[in-house]
């Protein structure tokens, strides 16, 4: 099992999912075309050997652009990891001693895997640079859009720690190359980051930072997952890899990382110190524009003797992050039940960008249930942002955009069912009045009842009976055409897929 990213390229070549170029291509856009190409076919990951810019320091791309690598990564398929979690919540204490020694026994790798191994110093230390040494442009950052305001780190993981609790937080955000020793660090004003910065300027005092690239392939999906502010990052990459994430301290700063990194880039940012970031060729598809975010200034660089650079690139969907998003969707779904348990089943479609709609089908308990939904879903961390939010009914297939279109637009009157309301939004929602804040809206699209005012017949939806489904499927071999075709209107669903 992969913990490291040479051991990760090693596991998805032996399956055949890992293609080496060696032909020479530049990180300014080369790379991202040639990438964007292949993420796009459902191609291979990408191993760039002959990297124009750092001949030594070829380039991953890809790693998480397929189911099969995304499960190899997370050490599991993402079902399996929710089937876990939703065990996990649903363990009630046992009322007998031996209940409890049996318990005990079950419950004790999951509970060993939560901890945190502590070392001196790790592979992620091999090389270090101080000083004058520090010089970001030895790095294969890569620029991946001509309009991108300059080489960006894709796939980092920023780790900090609350300056008065301590608590560690590790998340996703951009950081952009200003020069050798400075970028630019792209924590938006709802992250937990900026948070932490903004009481460490209410204390006056510098926020310190590692930014990490590598490690066990599982981390950037920890970095970027939707979890409660009080889960430490590293603690859930236990629970996924069975197995604690050892954590050395970094050179220059009080901040611990993981030892098995490829780079570490230490440093800190000023109070209120802030520089115009961007443009920058985003997930949504579009460029976010120039604006001012806080300044990183590098204190140490340290990576493994034969480091490689992980990246990703992001853009008009379907993109790399399309796999991470929709294993967000399915991993952490038991814990939304946790607080919304009427959900059946959620989707959040690649095509809009995840923050942008989210699909939900609820078992309706009492009329206009669709419209709690609403709001508690909007109440809920990166919820909040959801700007469509569209319920249905416990029969529809949520992660069938084609049913979803048609239970949708036959089930609404838009001036009774549809609300609008205001709130927070994404930061890279363009079309937002102002930055982070504007207008979202839900759909009622679950069938009406007479307590919910609607005094019309609502309409059975049209099917075949099961009697003459089965003597279909029995004299389907005698037709001549082909292996069984599943009947179309079995259970009402619409069959055809999305292409």
């Amino acid at each position: 099992m992969a913990h490291d990213i040479p051991s990760f390229l090693r596991e998805i070549e032996k399956i055949g999912q890992l293609k080496r170029i060696s032909h020479p291509v530049s990180t300014h856009l080369e790379i991202a075309e040639i990438a964007d190409r292949v993420i796009k076919a459902a191609g291979p990951a990408l191993l760039f050997e002959n990297v124009k810019e750092t001949p030594d320091v070829p380039v991953a791309i890809g790693l998480f652009g397929s189911h099969e690598r995304l499960a190899l990564a997370l050490h599991d398929k993402p079902a399996n990891i929710a089937a876990r979690i939703g065990e996990l919540i649903g363990t009630r204490p046992p009322n007998s001693l031996v209940g409890m020694a049996q318990m005990g026994l079950k419950m004790l790798p999951t509970i060993q895997s939560l901890g945190i191994k502590r070392g001196k110093s790790g592979p992620c230390q091999e090389v270090i640079w101080k000083g004058d040494d520090v010089d970001l442009s030895k790095l294969p950052v890569l620029t991946c859009w001509p309009q991108d305001g300059g080489p960006f780190v894709t796939l980092p993981m920023v780790f900090t720690h609350n300056p008065n609790t301590g608590r560690r937080n590790v998340g996703m955000y951009r950081v952009q190359i200003y020069d050798k020793n400075t970028t630019g660090m792209h924590w938006q004003t709802h992250k937990v980051a900026a948070q932490h910065q903004r009481e460490a300027t209410e204390k006056g005092r510098n926020i310190e930072a590692a930014v990490c690239l590598g490690g066990d392939p599982c981390l950037p999906f920890c970095a970027l997952a939707p979890l409660p502010e009080e889960i430490d990052e590293m603690l859930f990459a236990g629970f996924l890899r069975g197995k604690p994430v050892e954590m050395v301290p970094c050179q220059t700063i009080d901040v611990q990382v993981p030892a098995d990194c490829e780079y570490v880039i230490e440093g800190y940012l000023e109070p209120s110190e802030l520089r115009p970031e961007g443009p920058f060729g985003d997930h949504t598809g579009y460029y976010t524009p120039v604006e001012p975010y806080p300044v990183f200034h590098v204190t140490c660089i340290t990576h493994r003797k034969n480091p490689v650079y992980p990246a990703t690139i992001v853009g008009i969907p379907p993109m790399e992050d399309g796999y991470l998003g929709g294993a967000v969707g399915t991993i952490f779904l038991p814990l939304i039940k946790t607080q919304v348990p009427e959900i059946v089943d959620m989707h959040l479609p690649v095509e809009a960008t995840f923050h942008n709609l989210a699909i939900v089908s609820i078992k309706k308990r009492y009329p206009h249930h669709a419209y709690k939904i609403m709001h508690a879903l909007w109440g809920l961390g990166q919820l909040m942002f959801a700007k469509m939010i569209i319920v249905v009914d416990d029969d529809v297939d949520v992660h069938n955009w084609s049913e979803v279109v048609w239970r949708m637009t036959n089930n609404i009157d838009p001036m009774r069912d549809v609300q609008m309301v205001k709130g927070p939004v994404d930061s890279l929602n363009h079309a937002a009045p102002m930055p982070g804040f504007g207008s979202k809206m839900g759909i009622d699209a679950t069938k009406k009842w007479p307590s919910e005012g609607f005094e019309r017949e609502w309409p059975d939806v049209v099917k075949m009976n099961a009697e003459t489904v089965a003597k279909v499927d029995a004299m389907w071999n005698k037709l001549g055409l082909g292996g069984i075709i599943e009947s179309p209107s079995v259970n009402g669903h619409i069959v055809a897929k999305m292409p």
